[in-house]
């Protein structure tokens, strides 16, 4: 089964978004440490609404 090259470069786009929303979580995991601090916590928070965008966007640069 042959992968056409548009779908090739959506799966890469979106694989890569999606590890780079991974690094970050981890990044802040290990940045913030023991305990959710309020800080920590808003950082997440601003992690996950930044990825939720990146992707819309993302979606919309791949559909156009």
């Amino acid at each position: 089964m042959e992968i056409e090259a548009e779908m090739r470069r959506k799966i890469v786009a979106s694989v890569v978004a999606v590890g780079f929303f991974i690094a970050l979580i981890i990044g802040l995991g290990v940045t913030f440490g023991d305990g959710a601090t309020g800080t920590g916590g808003l950082a997440l928070v601003g992690a996950i609404s930044l990825f939720i965008v990146a992707m819309g966007a993302l979606g919309l640069w791949l559909d156009g």
